[in-house]
Parts: structure tokens; sequence; C-alpha cells
């Protein structure tokens, strides 16, 4: 590719991303607008709420919704949190997990490259164990094993270090709206359930996110792993 072209190439990205950032906006304006009468709305949504719902409303998912639950809501079981949400079962319970390459190379620092990031953020069920090897496997491939496998090692990233990349305290983690554009892999038996919906955190200790995962999917596009 010429240097024009490399430039118009450039260009047109920049005007996408203007043209989306402006949409964003917009839908959180128009979300922060709407008001229910006192009759219909007990709590109003927060900001998180406001915020996330735009972002979701953005790239096409429709079908979400958020809850929030007591403090003791951790200190539960995780089918006394299935019936606080009204989950259909506890499969689709999920987490989302930010890990580290540990053994990446000194010039990949950041999350610039989604093939050979520093950082991933993994979706999980709670009820699933986490298989890092099966990531690591899997980031080889991707990589077209161009990159020594030894250079992958996927290990929990610090709470601190989460907290700074993506802007959302221990359990209130949720991979939309992060403040750090992290690439997302979601284990692939969450894509398989039958419901086609499931429940991760949603920016806040005590506010839960539910969506459609197919339209979760299509929106944002994260790498589909069989890591559990």
């Amino acid at each position: 590719m010429d240097t024009s072209a490399a430039d118009l190439e450039a260009r047109q990205l920049g005007i996408l991303r203007r043209i989306e950032e402006l949409e964003l906006a917009a839908e959180q304006r128009r979300l922060g607008a709407l008001s229910l009468s006192d009759a219909e709305a007990e709590v109003e949504p927060g900001g998180t709420e406001v915020r996330l719902s735009a972002i979701l409303a953005v790239r096409g998912v429709r079908d979400f919704a958020f809850r929030r639950v007591d403090a003791d809501y951790y200190d539960r079981s995780l089918e006394e949190r299935r019936e606080i949400l009204a989950a259909d079962s506890v499969a689709q319970l999920c987490k989302s997990i930010v890990m580290v390459n540990t053994k990446a190379a000194a010039d990949v620092s950041d999350c610039s490259n989604p093939k050979n990031s520093k950082y991933y953020v993994v979706i999980v069920q709670y009820m699933a164990r986490l298989n890092a090897e099966t990531i690591k496997n899997f980031l080889y491939a991707l990589n077209e094993k161009q990159i020594p496998k030894k250079r992958f090692n996927m290990r929990l990233a610090p709470e601190e270090e989460s907290c700074m990349l993506t802007g959302f305290v221990h359990n209130a983690v949720t991979c939309i709206g992060m403040d750090t554009d992290i690439p997302v892999i979601i284990d692939e038996a969450i894509t398989k359930l039958d419901e086609d919906f499931f429940w991760l955190g949603g920016g806040e200790v005590d506010l839960k996110l539910g969506m459609r995962t197919s339209q979760f999917l299509k929106a944002f596009n994260p790498f589909v792993v069989n890591c559990s």
C-alpha cells in the first residue's frame, strides 16, 4: 500500500471513529434524558448504567438488562444468585477476568495488537474452571506459530492492575466500556447455552448486566475459545 492510500485509509478510519463517538454521545444524552413517572420507576438509572446502555445500543445490542443486587450477593450460593437475577440456570452466571501475559516480549506492553496483546479479558462461567493452557495454545495458533510458545503465559492480573486498565473494581469488572480497549475472549461454553443469554458484572459491585449472547458476539466480535 503506497503512502497516499495509507493516509486515505487512516483518515477514513478516523472519520468512522468520530462518527461512532458522536453516535455514542447522542445515545448517552437520549438515555440520560429518559424518565419514568414516579409510579413506574423505583430507582432511576445511575451514570454507569446509562453509559453502558449507550455503548450497547450504539453497537447494536438491543436485548440487555441491568439488575441491582444486595451487598451480600457474593456471599450467596450460585443458585441463590440465579434466583436474584431471574436467570434460567447458573450456567448463565459469568465473570470477566483480566489476564496478563507474563512472558510477553519486551516490546509487547499494551493491547494495540489483539492477536498478541499484553492483556486479555476472559469471560468464563462461575461454575467452570478456567484453563489458561488452552488460551496459551489458542494465542500460539492465532499467531500462526510465528511467536515461540514460551512467550505465552497467561495469569490473573493483579487487582490494582485490573482496576487501572478497566476502570472497574473487583466484582464489578465488565468487558463493556473499559478504560482500555482490551481484547476479549469468551469461553465457547457460554456461546452454546440454549438460552442465548448470559450475566456478568455491570461496572459496579452491586450492578449486574445480562445480554443476548448472539448480539454480544456480533457487536463486539470477541475471540471464542474453549477455555474451561
